[in-house]
C-alpha cells in the first residue's frame, strides 16, 4: 500500500518560467495575489472538490431515515452509544476528543470533551474519529489504514474479506462498506454483545431490533408498500440509508472557495502567504504540503509514515498483540514498505476537526503544523503532556518512535522554518473552513429535533459539559 510521492514541482517550475516572477516571499498583497492565481490555475484548482457527483440531499425520505439510525442507540451491542456518540455535527463530524469513548461511558448522552470512561478504565479506542463532514468526497479509501478500498467501478475491499479481495456485501460506495463496521466494534458500538458470533450475524441481529418499530421509517424511506418486512429492514438497507445521511454532510463554502472565484478579499495577506507556501515546493521556497494535500479535496488519499507519535492503546497486528505499537497499513497488507503509514487527510474545515493525526496527539492546529514541517525533529520532542484528555496510556510511545524512525519518515524537514511559517500555514487552512460548520443554526438539518420521530425511543440527543444540547 505504500505510493509514491506526487509532486507538483514540474509543474511550478513551468509556471516559474512561464511567468519570469521569483518565488520569493513578498508582502505586497499584490505581488500575492498574482502568484497564488497563477498556482490556481497551473494546478486546476476550482474550490469545488464535488463537481460531476451527485449529492444526497438531507431533507430526501432516506437521509432522513439515516439521521434517525445514526442517532439511535439501538444500533449499538449495550444500546448505550450510537453513531452520532462519535461523529456529531456540532463537534466537527467527530468528537473532540484524541481518542473517542464508545461503549461503557460513564454518561451516555455527554459527547465530546468530558465524555470519558469509568475512572479505573484506560480508553481502548486505538485511533482517532475522523470526521463525517465531505466523507462523499473519499474515492479511493476510508479509515485511517485503508482497510475498506475502492478496488474497481464494482468492487469493494473490507476487513471481511482481507486485503484486495472483493466484499459482495459491500455495498454500492465507500460511506456505505465503512457504515457496516463501526456496528461491530467492541471498543465503539458492539460492547460485549453476541460476543462470540460472526459479524454479519451480529448485523442482522442488530437488524432484527428494528423490526418492531421502524417498518413504516423504512417503507417511507425506501418508497415501498409491499415488501415483506423481512426483505425490507436489512442490513443493507440500514447501511445504504446511513450513508446517504452521511453523504449529505457536503461543507465546502468556504473562503479559500470565494477566492478561487475571483474575490480577492476573501482571505487574509497572512492567509495568502500561507497558500503560497503551502502550494510550493521546497525548492521554490515552499512547504511543499500540496505534494499530498493536493487538488480541491486537499488529499491525495495516499499513505505517509509521517512520524505521527504513538498514543493510546493503538490498533493490534494481530489478535492477541500487546505491543499497543500501531504500525497502520502494515496490519492490513503485510507489506514491510507499509509500517506506520497512515491516509493522508483532507484538510477541508479542518479547523474544526482536531485533535489531529490519525490517534489525535496533536491538540491544536498550530502544534500539528509545526509537527509537519520537521516530523523527524517533532517525534522525538513530542510531549503527551499538552494532551487533554484523560484515560489514554503512553505505554508504547518510545517504542512506536523508533519503529517510526527506523521505517524511515516520508516527510523532508523544510529548512528554516519559522514560527511565522507556521501561522500563515495555519491562517491559510483556516480559509478551508465552511462556515456552516460552525453554525448550529446552520447544521440544525442534521441533528434531529428535540421532537423528532423517533421510532423506538431510543434516540441519542448529545449534551456538552455545560449540560446543553448539542
Amino acid at each position: 500500500m505504500r505510493f509514491p510521492m506526487r509532486s507538483v514541482h514540474l509543474l511550478l517550475a513551468a509556471l516559474v518560467m512561464a511567468s519570469g516572477q521569483s518565488f520569493a516571499k513578498s508582502t505586497d498583497n499584490s505581488s500575492l495575489d498574482a502568484e497564488l492565481t497563477q498556482l490556481i490555475q497551473v494546478l486546476g484548482l476550482t474550490g469545488d472538490p464535488s463537481r460531476g457527483m451527485t449529492i444526497p440531499d438531507i431533507k430526501s425520505p432516506k437521509a432522513q431515515l439515516g439521521m434517525q439510525l445514526f442517532y439511535s442507540k439501538s444500533l449499538g451491542g449495550e444500546q448505550d452509544s450510537a453513531c452520532v456518540t462519535c461523529h456529531h455535527p456540532m463537534l466537527g463530524g467527530g468528537d473532540n476528543l484524541s481518542l473517542p469513548v464508545g461503549v461503557g461511558s460513564t454518561q451516555v448522552n455527554l459527547l465530546g470533551p468530558g465524555r470519558q470512561l469509568s475512572e479505573a478504565d484506560f480508553i481502548n479506542v486505538p485511533r482517532n474519529a475522523p470526521t463525517t463532514f465531505n466523507v462523499a468526497l473519499w474515492k479511493k479509501h476510508m479509515f485511517h489504514d485503508g482497510r475498506v478500498k475502492r478496488l474497481d467501478q464494482y468492487s469493494i475491499e473490507t476487513p471481511d474479506t482481507g486485503f484486495n479481495k472483493a466484499d459482495a456485501l459491500g455495498g454500492e460506495n465507500l460511506v456505505q462498506a465503512q457504515a457496516r463496521f463501526p456496528i461491530t466494534s467492541i471498543e465503539e458500538m458492539r460492547g460485549g454483545f453476541m460476543s462470540d458470533a460472526l459479524t454479519q450475524t451480529l448485523r442482522r441481529s442488530l437488524t432484527d431490533r428494528l423490526k418492531q418499530n421502524w417498518e413504516s421509517s423504512f417503507r417511507k424511506a425506501f418508497n415501498d408498500k409491499s415488501t415483506p418486512i423481512g426483505d425490507l429492514i436489512t442490513e443493507q438497507n440500514v447501511s445504504e440509508a446511513l450513508a446517504d445521511y452521511e453523504r449529505s454532510q457536503l461543507f465546502i463554502d468556504n473562503p479559500w472557495k470565494a477566492y478561487i472565484a475571483g474575490d480577492q478579499q476573501a482571505i487574509s495577506e497572512s492567509a495568502k502567504r500561507g497558500a503560497n507556501l503551502f502550494f510550493k515546493p521546497q525548492s521554490q521556497g515552499g512547504a511543499d504540503c500540496a505534494s499530498c494535500h493536493s487538488g480541491d479535496f486537499f488529499t491525495n488519499e495516499e499513505f505517509y509514515n509521517t512520524g505521527m507519535p504513538q498514543i493510546g492503546e493503538g490498533k493490534p497486528l494481530h489478535a492477541g498483540d500487546t505491543s499497543h505499537d500501531d504500525q497502520g497499513c502494515f496490519i492490513i497488507s503485510g507489506k514491510e514498505d507499509d509500517r506506520y503509514r497512515f491516509r493522508t487527510p483532507s484538510l477541508l474545515n479542518v479547523e474544526v476537526t482536531g485533535p489531529w493525526g490519525h490517534n489525535g496527539a496533536y491538540t491544536s492546529l498550530e502544534a500539528v503544523t509545526a509537527h509537519m514541517l520537521n516530523p523527524q525533529k517533532a517525534l522525538k520532542q513530542y510531549d503527551p503532556k499538552q494532551l487533554q484528555q484523560t484515560g489514554i496510556r503512553q505505554k508504547s510511545l518510545e517504542r512506536s518512535r523508533q519503529g517510526s524512525l527506523k521505517a524511515g519518515i516520508d516527510i523532508k524537514p523544510v529548512a528554516n522554518s519559522s514560527k511565522q511559517d507556521i501561522d500563515d500555514l495555519v491562517a491559510f487552512m483556516k480559509t478551508l473552513t465552511d462556515p456552516c460548520v460552525k453554525s448550529r443554526q446552520c447544521l440544525s438539518p442534521w441533528i434531529p429535533a428535540a421532537n423528532a420521530n423517533d421510532p423506538d425511543g431510543n434516540m441519542l440527543h448529545g449534551v456538552g459539559q455545560d449540560g446543553q444540547r448539542l
